[in-house]
């Protein structure tokens, strides 16, 4: 039985969901939450932060790190308004979150009440269920339905919001909390078919993406890599599965994998723009790659691609079942040279990109940030992207040595996720390094909620790579227009002083051999500590998308 305010009956109901953190900035549309947080027998931490942006960002990545739903409290009207790039973000990852929302009240509906929006519409197009629970007696059951369905394959966000009025009155409610839907087996004729195209090939691939971390499926992922031998390339969540040095683990050979292999097995992740819209093979006039899709459900199989075979389920039973049908119709060792030939050219890739990582440029190239980085990092340590050119030679060169260990904004590509998820990977993993890291700006987005890092002391190195220039923009600018027009800031802008005003620490460095002592008084610091590297201005990351 739930007695009490609406406001108890929502968090009793989310914390039976596994919520045990409650990120809002505050509002009175919403106090019955922190009321319900607060009171004996609650485990729900609250946190408050500087902007709605972060309070989604960090249940976000809350989410993601534990792999329990995030809740996100917001005000009505522009609390719930701010909040929406965070919840496109976590609609376009597949993460589990409810964006719980005041609303005007519900006696003065249409009077023109302060902040009166109608907010399910906004929301409905980037989330699984939008709905307002109109009484406090609906309040539980709507809370339930919306993060049931939020966990059940695909996940992703959820929204409901309640009238103010019905936020703050009491009911009495009866409910047992509903269990995300449970996904059928994969069905056998599938995973034949699969094992029927793997074994046929010479030259396969497997990728493994975040759905595999967020389905608990990692050591399913791994046993299914090494023990058909595929080489396999790594991305999202999917980074750390393999640990960095493992043989069959190739992204350094990415581009020679995906150009001349005869079968791309995708595991976990959408063919989007990150992996050529699902297009592989055809170099040097061989025949475009045969296509595998393996999803965690229907709705998540591509439709832009013919695929060979396809399957769906929970991911680990899926791989272990494509395995075992593999394992009887194929020979041991078959894609040795392959699996040899991009091996040797991932080191290939390693020893020429150690010439960057070691660069003593003056000034300094972005790379030997993550040369001095790479140093220091524990096993353990949580890596957290958010930027354009510098965070992608982060992805470039920095490997995860364990899954779950590495954050970015997905396919949506949203800045200013990256305090939030700061704030969440410190309280997630209180005894890991956590490591934000900025293009200057994406801290401009965000920077603020330093504040919330230092009053929650929450401890984070963060790590700018000041170029001066939204770099992303600029280099592609100059190059359709010979060139570029607001894509400047400041490269003396003192993005260590603001955090040292906000109450943390930092300092600049615009010297190579400066890095890695400045990294280590960071990780030292036991505060929120910036690292301001002022980057050369001139060096673009060498993409090979647009994502276009």
């Amino acid at each position: 039985m739930l007695t009490g305010h609406a406001g108890r009956h929502a968090l009793a109901i989310a914390e039976a969901h596994g919520v045990d953190t409650l990120w809002t900035l505050s509002g009175a549309h919403v106090f019955p939450l922190y009321d319900a947080a607060v009171q004996a027998g609650s485990r729900t931490r609250i946190v408050d932060v500087r902007h709605e942006q972060s309070a989604v960002f960090g249940a976000e990545a809350t989410a993601k790190l534990t792999r329990n739903p995030g809740l996100a409290v917001l005000t009505a009207g522009p609390g719930v308004t701010n909040g929406i790039s965070g919840v496109a973000q976590a609609h376009f990852s597949g993460v589990p979150l409810l964006a719980l929302g005041g609303r005007a009240p519900a006696f003065r509906w249409g009077t023109g009440a302060l902040q009166e929006l109608d907010h399910p519409p906004l929301l409905d197009p980037v989330t699984k269920f939008a709905a307002t629970a109109h009484t406090a007696a609906e309040v539980a059951g709507t809370v339930d339905r919306a993060l049931a369905a939020a966990r059940s394959a695909h996940r992703g966000p959820v929204f409901v919001d309640v009238p103010m009025d019905e936020l703050y009155s009491h009911a009495d409610v009866t409910l047992s909390p509903t269990a995300p839907q449970a996904r059928p087996a994969p069905d056998p004729a599938d995973a034949a078919a699969i094992a029927t195209v793997l074994a046929e090939a010479e030259r396969p691939v497997v990728v493994i993406g975040s759905d595999v971390w967020m389905d608990g499926a990692e050591q399913a992922a791994r046993r299914f890599v090494e023990q058909t031998q595929v080489p396999a390339v790594a991305n999202g969540m999917g980074r750390g599965i393999l640990p960095p040095g493992h043989p069959l683990l190739v992204n350094r050979a990415r581009s020679t994998a995906f150009k001349q292999a005869d079968l791309v097995i995708v595991v976990g992740t959408p063919l989007d723009f990150r992996l050529g819209f699902g297009s592989f093979g055809g170099a040097d006039g061989a025949a475009a790659a045969r296509v595998v899709h393996v999803a965690d459900s229907p709705g998540q199989l591509a439709a832009h691609v013919d695929l060979a075979a396809r399957a769906t389920g929970e991911l680990g039973l899926v791989l272990d079942t494509v395995l075992e049908e593999f394992q009887a119709v194929a020979r041991p060792g078959r894609y040795t040279a392959w699996a040899d030939r991009l091996r040797d050219e991932a080191r290939v890739a390693v020893d020429r990109g150690n010439a960057l990582l070691t660069s003593d440029a003056d000034p300094i190239h972005p790379a030997r940030v993550y040369g001095e980085l790479n140093r220091l990092l524990d096993d353990d340590a949580v890596v957290i992207g958010d930027g354009g050119d510098f965070v992608s030679w982060a992805g470039k060169f920095v490997e995860p040595a364990r899954p779950g260990c590495w954050l970015d904004p997905g396919p949506y590509g949203c800045l200013g996720a990256g305090a939030g998820a700061a704030a969440a990977a410190r309280l997630a993993r209180p005894s890991s390094q956590v490591v934000l890291l900025y293009g200057d700006g994406a801290a401009g987005m965000s920077l603020m909620d330093v504040d919330t890092l230092v009053r929650h002391q929450l401890p984070v190195v963060m790590v700018v790579g000041n170029n001066g220039a939204w770099g992303l923009e600029k280099h592609p600018m100059r190059m359709l227009y010979g060139y570029d027009v607001a894509a400047d800031l400041r490269l003396t802008t003192g993005y260590d002083t603001v955090v040292e005003a906000l109450g943390g620490a930092g300092e600049t460095v615009r010297a190579p051999s400066d890095i890695g002592p400045a990294l280590k008084r960071a990780f030292d610091a036991g505060v929120p500590y910036l690292v301001n590297v002022e980057c050369d201005p001139e060096i673009a990351y060498p993409r090979s998308t647009t994502g276009i």
